[in-house]
C-alpha cells in the first residue's frame, strides 16, 4: 500500500506566496506516506513544475473557471474525478474560487474537502471606481470574490487559513478555522555576510544601499507607490538601488513608470528566482507597501534573514514575528516613508532564526502537524 495522494489545487504553481508555502510543505513531508499532486488551472510550464515531478507528483492542467459560465469547468472536473479516482482530500488553494472544485469534490464524496484562506480583501470604496481601466478591473474581481465567497463553507468539510484576518475575511468572524503557518526552513534565511558580498558582486551592486522587494507584479503590491518612495529617496540619497524580485502581469505597466520617474539605473528588476533566502542577504532594506494581503511568507523570510521591514498597516500584526517589522499608513506621503527608512539605515542584522520558530513559524514542527491531519483525515 502507497502513501495517500492529496489533490492540492491552485492557478499555476509559479513562485507566489501560496504555491511557495505548499512547496515548503512538500519538501519536507514523509512522501513514503503522504504524497501531493497537483490540479492546476493555467496551461504553460510554471516554476515549480520540474520539481514537482522529481518528488513524485503529478500536475494535471484545467481550463480557467468562468465564474459566470462554471457548467463547462463542472462537466470538465466530473471527467477528472471519474477518470483519478480515489483522492480521500482535496485542498484547495483558490480562495473563493474553491468553491467551484469543492463543489464536484462533494458530489464525487471525497470525504475531506479543504478550502485554504490565503489573502483578505479590504472593503471595496468609493474610489475603486474613478474612470480608470485597472481599478475597474481591480473592483469587478474585487466583487466576484466578494459574492462567491459565502458559498465556500458550503462544499468545504474543513477551513485552513495562514492567519486570522485572512480566515475572518473568507468563512466569517464567526467560523472555525484551522491556521496552517506559512513556514520556512529558518536556518537557511541567517544572515551571512560572504552571502551578502558574493551576491552584491555578482550583480554589480558592490558599495551600494540596496532597497529590496520580493512579490508578484500585480496591483496588490501597490509598486506604484513603492516607486515613488524610492523616487524621493534617491533625491537625497542617490547611492541607493532598488531590486525588485517577482514578475507578473503589471511588469510592462512598472517598467514604463520607471522610465517615466527616469530611475531606470538605479532600479534593478531580476524576476522569478529560485534563491530568495540568499538575495534577501544583500538587501538592506525591505519596503512592502501592499494594498491587501493574507499573512505573507516574504515578511516571514525577510524577518528570518534579519532585516528592518516597513510594511502597510492594511498587512495583518500576525506577521510581526519581531522587532524588525514596523508597519505604515499608505496613505501617509511618500516622503514619510523615505524619512523612516532614512532613520533605519544602517543598522546591524540579528540572527533572528529562533524566534521565527518560537513563534511557530518553523517547517520541521509544521509539516509533522499538517502529516498527521492528512493521515488522520484520509
Amino acid at each position: 500500500m502507497g502513501p495517500i495522494r492529496v489533490l492540492q489545487i491552485f492557478t499555476i504553481m509559479n513562485r507566489g506566496g501560496a504555491e511557495s508555502m505548499i512547496m515548503n510543505y512538500y519538501r519536507n513531508i514523509d512522501r513514503d506516506k503522504v504524497q501531493f499532486d497537483f490540479l492546476v488551472h493555467r496551461k504553460g510550464k510554471a516554476a515549480f513544475d520540474d520539481e514537482i515531478k522529481s518528488l513524485g507528483g503529478n500536475i494535471y492542467i484545467m481550463d480557467p473557471i468562468n465564474p459566470f459560465f462554471p457548467k463547462e469547468y463542472y462537466h470538465r472536473l466530473r471527467a477528472f474525478f471519474n477518470e483519478h479516482k480515489g483522492y480521500p482530500i482535496v485542498h484547495s488553494h483558490l480562495n473563493t474560487f474553491s468553491s467551484f472544485p469543492l463543489k464536484i469534490a462533494k458530489e464525487f464524496n471525497i470525504p475531506c474537502r479543504i478550502a485554504h484562506a490565503h489573502t483578505a480583501f479590504e472593503n471595496i470604496k468609493l474610489r475603486n471606481f474613478v474612470p480608470n481601466k485597472e481599478n475597474v478591473t481591480e473592483t469587478v474581481k474585487k466583487l466576484i470574490k466578494f459574492r462567491l465567497r459565502k458559498k465556500v463553507s458550503t462544499y468545504a468539510t474543513h477551513r485552513f487559513s495562514c492567519g486570522d484576518k485572512a480566515g475572518q475575511w473568507l468563512f466569517g468572524k464567526n467560523n472555525d478555522f484551522y491556521t496552517m503557518n506559512n513556514a520556512i526552513d529558518t536556518k537557511k534565511f541567517v544572515y551571512k555576510p560572504e552571502t551578502d558580498q558574493k551576491y552584491r558582486k555578482e550583480l554589480n551592486l558592490e558599495g551600494k544601499v540596496l532597497i529590496g522587494h520580493v512579490g508578484r507584479l500585480n496591483n496588490a503590491k501597490n509598486h506604484s507607490y513603492l516607486l515613488r518612495i524610492f523616487a524621493n529617496i534617491l533625491e537625497e540619497r542617490p547611492d541607493c538601488i532598488l531590486v525588485l524580485v517577482g514578475n507578473g502581469e503589471l511588469q510592462q505597466a512598472i517598467e514604463q513608470e520607471i522610465d517615466d520617474l527616469g530611475i531606470q539605473d538605479q532600479v534593478k528588476m531580476l524576476g522569478v528566482r529560485s534563491d530568495i533566502s540568499e538575495l534577501l542577504q544583500m538587501m538592506d532594506i525591505f519596503v512592502f507597501p501592499s494594498f491587501y494581503e493574507g499573512l505573507p511568507v516574504t515578511l516571514i523570510e525577510a524577518q528570518a534573514a534579519g532585516l528592518k521591514i516597513l510594511a502597510s498597516d492594511t498587512i495583518t500584526q500576525e506577521v510581526k514575528l519581531t522587532d524588525d517589522i514596523e508597519f505604515v499608513s499608505i496613505q501617509k506621503p511618500t516622503s514619510f516613508w523615505v524619512h523612516k527608512i532614512f532613520d533605519i539605515l544602517p543598522y546591524k542584522k540579528q540572527d533572528n532564526s529562533d524566534k521565527i520558530a518560537k513563534a511557530g513559524y518553523d517547517i520541521g514542527s509544521n509539516t509533522e502537524k499538517i502529516q498527521n491531519f492528512y493521515l488522520n483525515n484520509k
